[in-house]
């Protein structure tokens, strides 16, 4: 599961898509989808979007606000989704949700994702999880010292639902899908790769396919309705870009075996976060031996970040 839980910090989702404004494009293709937030500000460009994430969150996500053009839950919904939704029953159908809230909220969430499969298709059951999991990031962003100011979650879904910006029809057939990255590529005709690669992840570590501690798993598991699946869907991921690598070597193969299978697509545009792993040189060259690099494109985000943005472009 790639490492893009949060939304995108607004400054390098600006920075990107100001990049992506200056290339010419009708077609967008992003293997790495994570939060899919430059997909849905791209489809606003009258841009046809392929999203791809193998993480089954980001899945839900992209057909909620990229493949949708038009779909909203009514207030019946909404009613149908949170109907008995803080009643328990005799067991967890997830009990793993315990490991990520209290005894209340577990309950919540475990009703709501059964209710959520009782709304017709697969649109409206993606815009319900999108919203189960924006407040269960809600809930999780509370400690013991600020509990005490948290809302109702029942409360907090609804408001979400009358924030959320509503779909955008651009015209295009946009897509969205959960498999692998080389996969899924191979497997798409277009304009533009948008590569934003996923940090290299070594054994032991949280982030990269597996990060089973960090935030994007709560919401994993939940749509998964459990975590017994994390030892399969890491084996079926190595020896891929975005699973567990060891050496510097190893990840700059991958990338490099990764835009081999691109060779088709008219022009990539590679974001790369530099903070010590590789360089931008280093990936620079890697890229050399697959394609001309026509520009580079870096932003400096030390002092609010700690890092540097590059977009790398051929």
């Amino acid at each position: 599961m790639t490492d893009y839980s949060d939304a995108t910090p607004r400054g390098w989702l600006a920075f990107e898509l100001s990049v992506l404004r200056r290339l010419r494009f009708r077609s967008l293709i992003n293997p790495f989808a994570g939060e899919p937030d430059l997909e849905t500000h791209v489809k606003r460009w009258g841009v046809r979007v392929a999203a791809n994430d193998a993480a089954r969150w980001s899945w839900i996500k992209s057909i909620a606000r990229v493949e949708n053009n038009g779909e909203r839950l009514s207030e019946g919904e909404l009613d149908t989704l949170l109907e008995d939704v803080y009643v328990p029953r005799h067991k967890l159908h997830n009990p793993a949700l315990g490991r990520w809230f209290g005894e209340t909220d577990a309950w919540w969430f475990d009703n709501l994702r059964v209710n959520a499969e009782r709304l017709d298709g697969e649109i409206k059951q993606s815009l319900a999880l999108n919203l189960g999991m924006l407040t269960g990031d809600y809930a999780l962003s509370f400690d013991e010292s600020t509990r005490e100011l948290r809302q109702p979650l029942s409360r907090v879904l609804r408001r979400l639902h009358e924030t959320i910006a509503p779909p955008f029809d651009n015209g295009q057939p946009n897509t969205s899908a959960n498999k692998d990255a080389r996969r899924f590529i191979a497997e798409q005709r277009g304009d533009l790769l948008f590569l934003r690669l996923p940090a290299p992840t070594r054994r032991g570590g949280t982030g990269g396919i597996s990060g089973r501690t960090s935030l994007p798993a709560w919401r994993e598991e939940w749509v998964r309705g459990g975590d017994e699946f994390w030892d399969e869907f890491e084996a079926a991921h190595a020896g891929q870009l975005g699973g567990r690598v060891e050496t510097k070597q190893q990840y700059l193969s991958l990338i490099e075996e990764l835009l081999e299978a691109a060779a088709h697509l008219k022009s990539w545009a590679i974001a790369h976060t530099e903070g010590g792993y590789t360089t931008t040189e280093e990936l620079v060259e890697t890229i050399r031996r697959v394609r001309k690099v026509e520009t580079v494109y870096t932003k400096d985000f030390s002092e609010l970040l700690g890092a540097r943005a590059t977009i790398i472009t051929t």
